[in-house]
């Protein structure tokens, strides 16, 4: 669901609620991705990009409040979070190994601007205001998935649990009486971890260069597009971020991977609650001011 894997964990007294409470979660996020997957030809979004760039398209509070607030995280983060990358993003295909030729970059450069995106809350639509405009929400959908779903949960009287959407969690309390513990991948190394943190009723997002990529003539070409260039940001493997929302931390992870590391951390610096790890092209780890890294191995 939602292009990745999607897990709920849950604990319940009584094994067949606790499992229809499962279900009752894969069904939201159904529901959330019928709204807002570019995939899917009937979902809002989609008609939104098939039609704002000629009159105003009404839609939905859900997906109208979720553009709005991926607006101001684009003024937050300078720009480096946009929902307009997609102008040029459609035309990567990571599974065809196909990506657009600089041409078709350079054309595309002027659609990339959440700038031209207008919203009217009042009436309820959304408007381009150029031609050739498309946005995508892959870059806070999952986080905001996974923080309605954990809302769900907790409406319903669950204390401990977690829902994951690709490198997006939302945990809901502590592993009855300890905290999850959540490993950072590695990200040249599958089924390795690089760091594990302990963590009670937050979210966690991680952004990498290795969940959608190809490489061609040396090159990783990989989904996270600098809004700037509309190629692949570079200078990093993966980014971490930490703290009370995944609708923050999943645009958050994004914007830090385009913006870089010293940009990237500084701008962590002045959100109160929120943290963030990145590891570089070279494999080091940064912490931001509030995390410490761990204590190296004493030698033997």
């Amino acid at each position: 669901m939602m292009g990745t894997e999607i897990s709920v964990h849950l604990w319940h007294e009584n094994a067949e609620e606790g499992m229809s409470l499962v279900e009752e979660t894969f069904t939201e996020i159904t529901r959330i991705e019928a709204l807002m997957s570019t995939y899917i030809e009937g979902s809002e979004i989609s008609e939104i990009n098939r039609s704002a760039a000629d009159a105003p398209v009404v839609a939905g509070d859900e997906l109208i409040n979720l553009i709005l607030r991926s607006l101001d995280i684009s003024v937050l983060t300078h720009g480096a979070f946009d929902i307009t990358y997609d102008s040029i993003g459609q035309y990567y295909d990571f599974r065809e190994r196909r990506r657009p030729d600089a041409a078709t970059i350079q054309e595309g450069l002027e659609r990339i601007d959440y700038r031209l995106v207008e919203v009217d809350r009042l009436e309820g639509t959304v408007q381009f205001l150029a031609p050739g405009v498309r946005i995508n929400l892959g870059g806070i959908a999952k986080g905001y998935a996974v923080e309605q779903a954990v809302k769900l949960l907790r409406s319903r009287g669950i204390l401990h649990g977690i829902v994951t959407a690709g490198g997006d969690s939302r945990l809901l309390g502590d592993r009855r009486g300890q905290p999850f513990m959540v490993g950072i991948r590695d990200p040249r190394n599958e089924g390795e971890v690089v760091l594990t943190i302990p963590l009670e009723d937050e979210a966690i997002s991680t952004s990498g260069d290795y969940e959608r990529y190809f490489e061609e003539d040396g090159k990783r070409y990989h989904h996270i597009i600098e809004p700037m260039t509309g190629e692949p940001a570079g200078g990093i493997r993966s980014t971490t971020i930490v703290g009370p929302d995944a609708v923050l931390t999943d645009a958050l992870s994004t914007s830090v991977f385009v913006l870089g590391v010293d940009r990237g951390l500084r701008l962590i610096a002045t959100l109160p609650d929120y943290e963030g790890i990145v590891i570089d092209a070279a494999g080091r780890l940064f912490y931001s001011d509030g995390l410490q890294p761990p204590e190296p191995e004493p030698a033997e």
